[in-house]
């Protein structure tokens, strides 16, 4: 695995300068933009492998960023910055296909460790060819690829490394607090809650080929027979 480069997107270039610093601390080296425009270009033409984008900008606001990265296949983590409250918010900005979701004024310590925990599950060295199976779902790891039937689905990092994790745990019932800390590598910081929102973008994307069931007052539990 290569040195990762992030994307710090912020108007305010005080809160730029500040998570580049942070980031230096813990050796992560970091470009910057001013603008939803600015990072648009970035994305496209340099080799990035996470954003931290803020969503209150002029002219072309975060969410608007993420959905135009969205629409053009760009699948890089981001991770959404706003000192917005309304939970709406936050269910926006993971319909739109952020992978975390930080509230201003945040820590510095927890800004980082979310920054490391998505960059390990997003760039872990994978062995080649290692495909998993489940009835009519396969998983190639290699090519960080999901399909169904043979037929291609576009998943988020964040929702192939859940699938990544109900598939290598065939027929057991994960907790949310189990799938908070695999998949989201610290359940301290992320709301539970993000486990249903994510739970319920992959049952919309592979339908009833995933066998995914809701084990009440436990957690989720994947088999290999087709969801009714």
């Amino acid at each position: 695995m290569g040195v990762p480069m992030i994307l710090v997107v912020d108007d305010e270039s005080p809160v730029r300068d500040l998570i580049v610093d942070a980031l230096s601390l813990v050796s992560i080296p970091s470009t910057t933009a001013s603008h939803g425009m600015e990072a648009l270009k970035k994305i496209r033409e340099e080799e990035i492998d996470l954003v931290i984008l803020d969503i209150n900008m002029p002219v072309m606001d975060g969410y608007e960023v993420l959905q135009r990265m969205r629409e053009i296949g760009i699948s890089i983590p981001v991770i959404v910055l706003t000192a917005r409250l309304d939970r709406e918010d936050t269910k926006r900005a993971f319909e739109l296909g952020a992978d975390d979701f930080v509230r201003k004024p945040f820590g510095i310590e927890e800004l980082t460790l979310r920054v490391q925990a998505i960059l390990r599950r997003s760039m872990t060295d994978a062995p080649l060819d290692s495909v998993i199976r489940m009835g009519a779902i396969a998983m190639d790891i290699d090519r960080h690829q999901v399909s169904m039937d043979g037929t291609v689905i576009d998943v988020s990092p964040t929702e192939f490394r859940l699938l990544q994790v109900l598939l290598e745990n065939p027929g057991r019932v994960l907790s949310k607090e189990q799938l908070l800390s695999r998949v989201w590598g610290m359940d301290n910081y992320v709301d539970p809650n993000v486990v249903e929102t994510y739970v319920s973008y992959l049952r919309k994307k592979l339908g009833k080929g995933l066998g995914l069931r809701t084990v009440r007052g436990v957690g989720y539990q994947l088999t290999d027979e087709a969801a009714p």
